[in-house]
């Protein structure tokens, strides 16, 4: 029968002196003090390993680092792991590797991840605009951080300043992109929870702020105004085309020729362009192809509609067209989205088929199938809404309302 050790004491361990040799001794249970002939002392954990029943050790660190009382937790450890046939070794190995991986996460990493794949079901602009915010607002301080140790109250406390500036949009944007790159971790088994899930609730709401538009009645003024504005004229076209296609401003400055379809009178969208990552076809009317007439000479060399005056191969600016309105004098009471609120409530208030309308706005409808079909369907009933739009912007349909009663009746 084994002999079974006698448990060491402090008072042995301190005194233990070096010798020519190193030599072990035996606390039980696997567990020894290893002294070598430098004066060093070594915890030691010799056991077999599962399964193949080789002989190895375990260092546990060096005495005095590790006292004897913190030796003996992790002896116990091991022997619960070794109950459950997992090598010990192995194990802290694994938790090294586990360790070392968490620690390569750090958020900056983990969001240009999610960046990424968010880019492929939002536009490119807006992905953009999104990562910007997080470089701007997060990311100088807490982007080399380990995303499993982020916290609420640090991400609180990073986002303060924006909430005492009164920024509470840029609050809202950067809480949400910053909770979906945390749902990603989540997602791809990098994190177990998301602790920033309520972090939106120490912060005040921002007030609902709908895109400074006109009313229909003020249409002609502002044809006027563009009409006598001392802009470019690739600038005036733009947002007369925006107007008339009821398009985005982010869709319109990055047009392409290739997009158009002279032929079937469509501009075709890819989905890589639009909001929502779906393709949008727009008919063109009279007015818009007269406007594409207007601008070939002065992008015949040029992909895009719109080309910059300032980058050579790039399109203008998407804050072009607002830019222009401001000098305008415009300012603080149309922006270049709101063209299409002044087109939506203009064409509402005629009574043409909310569908149709929702269809030319590039809505999106939540049904996959009902959407497509009202793609479709919608297409030839879009075009003549978007004809009658056209002659409403040029002031056609005044004093008209059979044609205006045709056309809606159409639709």
């Amino acid at each position: 029968m084994a002999k079974i050790p006698t448990p060491l004491n402090s008072s042995q361990i301190k005194n233990a002196k070096p010798k020519d040799k190193e030599y072990n001794l035996a606390d039980g249970q696997k567990l020894s003090l290893r002294i070598k002939p430098s004066g060093s002392k070594a915890w030691i954990f010799t056991y077999q390993r599962p399964y193949t029943k080789k002989r190895t050790n375990l260092g546990f660190g060096s005495y005095p680092e590790v006292s004897l009382a913190s030796a003996r937790k992790l002896r116990t450890e091991a022997l619960i792991l070794l109950a459950d046939n997992i090598d010990p070794q192995e194990h802290k190995a694994e938790q090294r590797q586990k360790n070392e991986l968490a620690h390569l996460n750090t958020l900056e990493h983990v969001a240009k991840q999610w960046h990424e794949v968010k880019k492929t079901s939002v536009s490119a602009s807006y992905s953009q605009k999104i990562f910007r915010a997080l470089e701007l607002h997060i990311l100088p301080k807490l982007g080399k951080f380990p995303i499993h140790k982020i916290k609420a109250s640090q991400t609180i406390e990073v986002l303060k300043p924006l909430a005492e500036a009164g920024k509470l949009d840029m609050i809202k944007r950067v809480t949400q992109a910053i909770n979906q790159i945390m749902t990603f971790a989540v997602n791809t088994g990098i994190i177990h929870h998301n602790p920033l899930a309520n972090i939106t609730k120490a912060f005040e709401s921002p007030k609902k702020r709908h895109q400074l538009t006109l009313e229909p009645k003020e249409l002609p003024a502002l044809m006027k105004a563009l009409s006598y504005a001392n802009i470019q004229l690739l600038t005036r076209v733009m947002i007369e085309w925006q107007l008339h296609t009821m398009s985005r401003p982010s869709e319109t400055a990055g047009a392409r020729w290739e997009e158009i379809d002279l032929e079937a009178k469509l501009w075709n969208i890819p989905a890589e362009r639009m909001k929502m990552k779906r393709p949008h076809t727009i008919p063109l009317s009279p007015q818009t192809l007269e406007l594409l007439e207007i601008i070939r000479p002065h992008s015949i060399d040029s992909e895009y509609l719109f080309p910059s005056d300032m980058k050579k191969g790039q399109h203008r600016n998407t804050q072009t067209a607002n830019m222009a309105l401001k000098r305008m004098g415009y300012g603080g009471r149309l922006v270049a989205h709101g063209l299409r609120a002044l087109a939506s409530t203009t064409l509402n208030e005629h009574e043409f088929n909310p569908d149709v309308i929702e269809a030319a706005l590039a809505h999106t409808d939540k049904n996959e199938i009902r959407a497509a079909y009202n793609r479709a369907q919608y297409l030839e009933k879009r075009r003549v809404m978007m004809c009658w739009w056209s002659d409403e912007i040029e002031g056609k349909n005044k004093n008209d309302d059979n044609v205006v009663k045709l056309m809606r009746d159409q639709a």
